[in-house]
């Protein structure tokens, strides 16, 4: 890699750069420390000025694809613009200073706050009680089924041991499940998109515990028979998961509470716009229905009279405890709360029709340019497949190829290869906040790609050209991962 990627290779002895310096520690902040884990000589750490660090840190932004200046239609995860008012005011310095243990008397406006998500979130998704515990949507998926657990065991219901899943389902489903201690029965996904009724029928039974789901599916479209399911599931004596990844194409329009689950984590990093990727921070609360509110993660923030203040297990017994140290990912709780209240009811409402809006207009007009959908008989939801099965079948084009042929494009690639069930596929999500012209240029490239793809196949598999690092060795990578410097 070149000087470009590699600050050690600006690095001149002698060189400082005293506005990123760590300030110097004392003798005396040192004392606790056994003297075994001292420092003996200075850290390796690189020699530059400040300016080099500025244009070093720069430069790697700028090669970087991201939502602030691309267009990032990956399926699935709802890669939309982040608010920079949100921002703003989670960071007020109020909040910004506000120590976790701070007594409720001087947590007020961030008490209130945060009350009132829970009320959105309430409201939103139609459960009876939302915690906002969770730092993550794994988390959240986890303490769902965990709650799932908890409410069985306190039936006595020990003979539950397995969860049901579709097979379009996300892949933290069947591990969320097998951490949870169950065993994974997948449901197939007929033709249309939709879970084969029949043979969720017959998988359920007295080892059922539940069913893990999302609705719209990750085949882009909307369970049909959700009603159906549902009653099915919970006639076996389990209970309804909503994974919540796809919350974005329904908001404000169909809540998950009314189509019979009985818990739902929401990732805030997708349907609230607060920031997304990097292994965090994140958030993902979780909804509850009335049967399973004894068990919900704590704390969560209740008000009295015109004082807000935390519930803890000491009034919730059964909970399932905390999931962190403190009362969640406060930052990032902000963010969501603020986003909702600029967005309020009408808002919501028009982020579910303008995504669906935006996914249906973009899978109309890349079929116009020989794409192919993977369920062409049904609308899309807030996101959709497309098949490359038959440019692989002539041309020897893969879905890969064309997704970093697409880089050369200035266009991040959607989702590849997922869901599994749909060979050489791209998840697509638009989202709503993405202009017709940001639209229309993603179908010019795609068409242009295809083209090359007929008339020179070889110049699609060797893309991307205009990068800074080329084709990479996936198996490689994964298999010799080098994360060291040396000379």
């Amino acid at each position: 890699m070149s000087g470009e990627q590699l600050i050690f290779e600006l690095s001149r002895s002698g060189r400082r750069a005293y506005a990123q310096a760590p300030k110097p520690v004392d003798d005396k902040h040192l004392s606790d420390l056994p003297a075994k884990l001292r420092r003996k000589e200075r850290p390796g750490l690189p020699e530059v000025s400040e300016l080099q660090v500025v244009r070093h840190y720069t430069r790697l932004s700028q090669k970087n694809f991201a939502i602030d200046k691309q267009f990032y239609p990956l399926g699935s995860c709802t890669m939309k613009y982040n608010p920079r008012g949100a921002n703003r005011a989670a960071m007020l310095p109020g909040f910004l200073g506000r120590h976790p243990l701070a007594p409720e008397s001087h947590s007020q406006g961030y008490l209130a706050c945060l009350y009132e998500l829970q009320e959105i979130l309430h409201e939103v998704t139609g459960m009876a009680g939302v915690s906002l515990a969770p730092m993550a949507g794994a988390q959240g998926e986890f303490s769902g089924v965990a709650m799932i657990r908890a409410y069985h065991q306190a039936r006595g219901d020990d003979g539950r041991n397995e969860i049901l899943i579709p097979e379009a389902a996300h892949g933290t489903n069947p591990a969320t499940a097998s951490m949870c201690g169950y065993r994974v029965r997948e449901v197939p996904v007929g033709k249309d998109g939709d879970v084969d009724l029949e043979a969720l029928r017959e998988a359920c039974g007295p080892q059922t515990a539940g069913l893990m789901m999302t609705n719209p599916s990750t085949c882009g479209v909307f369970e049909r028979r959700i009603e159906e399911i549902a009653a099915a599931v919970h006639e076996a004596g389990g209970l309804l998961y909503y994974d919540g990844a796809n919350l974005n194409a329904i908001l404000g329009k169909v809540r998950p509470g009314d189509m019979g689950f009985d818990v739902i984590h929401m990732n805030l990093h997708k349907t609230f716009a607060t920031p997304h990727g990097g292994g965090g921070p994140g958030a993902g609360p979780v909804g509850v229905s009335e049967r399973l509110k004894p068990y919900m993660p704590t704390p969560v923030v209740t008000r009295d009279g015109d004082t807000y203040r935390w519930v803890d297990t000491d009034e919730i017994p059964d909970s399932i405890g905390h999931l962190s140290a403190f009362q969640g990912n406060a930052g990032v709780l902000l963010r969501a709360y603020f986003y909702a209240r600029v967005l309020g009811r009408e808002g919501m409402i028009r982020v579910g029709e303008y995504s669906t809006l935006a996914a249906n207009y973009l899978l109309r007009r890349l079929e116009s340019v020989g794409c192919r959908a993977a369920y062409p008989d049904r609308r899309a939801s807030h996101e959709f497949i497309i098949s490359f099965s038959r440019e692989a079948k002539e041309t020897d084009v893969h879905a890969m190829d064309i997704a970093k042929r697409l880089l050369d494009y200035n266009q991040h690639a959607p989702t590849a290869y997922f869901p599994l069930l749909v060979p050489e596929c791209f998840l697509i999500e638009p989202t709503e906040t993405e202009t017709r012209e940001a639209l229309d240029e993603f179908v010019e490239a795609m068409g242009e790609i295809l083209r090359e793809a007929r008339e020179s196949p070889e110049l699609v598999k060797g893309a991307p050209y205009t990068q800074p690092v080329r084709r990479l060795d996936d198996v490689r990578a994964a298999k010799q991962l080098d994360l060291t410097w040396s000379e």
